[in-house]
């Protein structure tokens, strides 16, 4: 296994480093990434490099699975719009701030708009 000596001030790194593109423009074919643990160790040694081949999809794509990629783009799309209006980033700012502490609550602005957006789409879609 090979040892890396990262640069001052790299200490880690985490992520795809380089992707294969889609369309088989560039020369890279595998995608490396790289990996880093953050959990106690006694080790110091918590970063990891993978190779991985680019894979085909060998079955098509279901019905569902457009179903749920078509609510994604809608939600996001919706989430996107919202935090933007000023019109109502009061009230929802607001809403977010009394459901923050309850159980069950979102914690964080963006994913309680997520939330409401959501349960918008779902019910104007069945």
């Amino acid at each position: 296994m090979a040892n890396v000596d990262w640069s001052t001030g790299i200490d880690s790194v985490s992520g795809a480093l380089s992707k294969p593109s889609k369309n088989g423009q560039h020369s890279c074919t595998k995608m490396l990434l790289g990996t880093h643990r953050v959990a106690p160790t006694e080790s110091s040694e918590c970063n990891k490099l993978y190779m991985r081949k680019k894979i085909k999809r060998s079955t098509p794509v279901t019905a569902d699975e457009l179903a749920i990629r078509a609510r994604f783009t809608a939600v996001s799309r919706a989430v996107a719009a919202r935090a933007k209006n000023m019109s109502t980033y009061q009230t929802d700012y607001a809403a977010f701030r009394a459901q923050k502490d309850s159980p069950g609550g979102r914690r964080t602005f963006k994913a309680y708009l997520w939330q409401v957006c959501g349960q918008a789409y779902d019910e104007s879609n069945g």
